[in-house]
């Protein structure tokens, strides 16, 4: 004790000689060489066997959230390649644990109700944008019936209707924006995609009402909504922030607006409608209640909002890829040509079978854009991995990384080349899947219909289990739609005409999307 007490002596003197900034300095520096030494320690020495390797890192409570922030696919590939396909990192303090590869995404995705939970990990973001008393906002066996409700309205004679709208609002809105005056030009893609999806799908989905009263300003607003699901609001999703109140101004004032247009169908006794908002005005849950008017309105943000991202991001690459390849632009257009007519008559629903590599730049593009890099669960009971010792404890948040094995080269050829020709049964390229027919596989009803449990798939661009997007069907439509319309109207390429090259991805949001400005040249065929 006596040494210990003349060298604590001793730097208390030269401590004391200091300035108080210094001293504080001091101090700060040594607590944190201190925690960071000690954390450094702790995963060394204190291992535990039965749980999920962890990530190295210097910082406690910070850990790996800078790494996986900044590039979150290449932080799963990184230390998938360290630690194997399921390993945990720090994320802001909490232990997360990662499992990629299709059984990870079969483990976490179609784990049971009484093992994982979304509602705890997503509800704070999406309450205050959706609204209350739905989607994450109330119990799951409500949030199921809540999308029966949806999924019921999707259906082949709805997507018959909806194709002839969608086309026309892009052939409209292509005539009319100033980004596209002229024979040519260069545009800021990103910008016109998210008008493009949101006017598309409120128009075919919520009604001609719904699409009058939605503008450019409209749009905005749901721009304003959409900065609610920022990384920080899983913390700060409370605080007075500029962006809040943004976000919960455009929630009221959109929620206003399909409560008045519910409001106007009830007076004028409209009964003829079959888009989404009429389907819902006439629903009633399992109790016998009628879903109330808010929950409509609620619904209905939570309809455009889900969409909208992945849609806005996805459409946006393929523009991007479809830009950086000419000769598939010029591909789709003559096969549009030789499936439909030199003429190319108005689009139906029937001619998107006709077009298979149509089809396959949804499936090419969403493979190595998939919006949503990274989906989680609150784990609520202790859950044993399947052929490993390990058992992912309550304190752990789980993480399915899907974009991870749809560019897995075990699965797909090439995985870094975009190629929507690999999808072609006699390509070299074709991804390497495990045989299954649809028929065969495993069905199961969470509460809104069967639907294939899946997960296993190293190919899940819309999720999978119980919150698997019921949209799926819908956003297939509309992309092709999309597609095909603006490869009609314009050629397309790289403005510094370089080939294969597209701009890098921004994560700095819950979605992957190009960071902008993302321009690309246009060139109108019948300029």
């Amino acid at each position: 004790m006596g040494l210990l007490e003349d060298v604590v002596g001793q730097l208390s003197q030269q401590l004391s000689k200091l300035s108080t900034a210094s001293q504080v300095g001091v101090i700060v520096g040594g607590v944190l060489f201190f925690a960071v030494l000690l954390n450094v320690l702790q995963q060394v020495l204190f291992k535990n066997s039965n749980e999920p390797p962890v990530v190295f890192h210097w910082f406690p409570l910070v850990g790996s959230t800078v790494t996986y922030g900044m590039d979150p696919p290449r932080f799963f590939k990184e230390n998938r390649a360290k630690y194997g396909d399921i390993f945990t990192f720090v994320l802001l303090g909490k232990k997360t644990t990662v499992y990629v590869g299709p059984a990870g995404n079969d483990f976490i995705l179609n784990g049971k109700i009484k093992d994982v939970c979304a509602e705890e990990i997503y509800g704070v973001l999406t309450t205050p944008v959706f609204g209350k008393d739905v989607v994450y906002d109330c119990p799951n066996a409500k949030l199921m019936e809540q999308k029966k409700f949806m999924k019921i309205a999707l259906t082949t004679t709805a997507f018959q209707q909806y194709v002839p709208i969608i086309a026309d609002e892009v052939a409209n809105y292509l005539k009319k924006c100033p980004s596209f005056k002229g024979k040519s030009g260069v545009t800021n893609i990103p910008k016109n995609m998210a008008e493009i999806t949101i006017f598309t799908a409120s128009h075919s989905l919520q009604g001609s009402e719904v699409r009058s009263k939605f503008d450019e300003k409209l749009a905005d607003l749901y721009h304003d909504l959409d900065m609610g699901f920022t990384p920080v609001n899983f913390m700060l999703h409370w605080a007075p922030l500029p962006w809040n109140r943004r976000r919960d101004h455009a929630q009221r004032t959109i929620a206003k607006i399909y409560m008045d247009t519910i409001k106007e169908r009830r007076a004028a006794n409209k009964t003829d409608a079959q888009d989404i908002m009429w389907h819902l005005m006439n629903s009633t849950y399992k109790n016998g209640v009628k879903v109330p008017d808010h929950e409509i309105a609620h619904m209905m943000i939570a309809l455009l909002m889900a969409g909208q991202h992945s849609s806005s991001s996805t459409s946006s690459w393929m523009m991007l890829r479809l830009a950086s390849r000419p000769d598939i632009v010029e591909k789709l257009y003559n096969e549009q040509v030789e499936a439909l007519g030199a003429d190319l008559p108005p689009l139906k629903y029937e001619d998107l079978a006709k077009l298979p590599l149509n089809q396959a730049i949804i499936k090419e593009t969403l493979r190595l854009h998939a919006p949503i890099h990274s989906i989680m669960r609150a784990v609520k009971s202790p859950m044993p991995v399947p052929g490993t010792k390990y058992v992912v404890p309550t304190s752990h948040t789980l993480l399915a990384a899907a974009g991870v094995s749809a560019s897995d080269p075990a699965y797909f050829p090439e995985p870094d080349l975009w190629e929507p020709t690999r999808w072609s049964k006699d390509s070299s390229l074709a991804p390497k899947l495990p045989s299954s027919r649809e028929d065969e596989e495993e069905k199961i009803d969470y509460g809104y219909g069967l639907v294939s449990k899946g997960a296993n798939s190293p190919y899940l661009p819309f999720g999978a289990g119980r919150h698997r997007c019921i949209g799926e069907q819908f956003a297939n439509v509309q992309l092709q739609t999309i597609n095909a319309m603006i490869v009609r109207t314009f050629k397309l390429r790289n403005v510094d005409g370089s080939f294969g090259k597209v701009i890098d991805t921004d994560y700095a949001s819950l979605f992957s999307r190009p960071l902008e400005p993302a321009n690309i040249h246009w060139e109108k065929r019948n300029a």
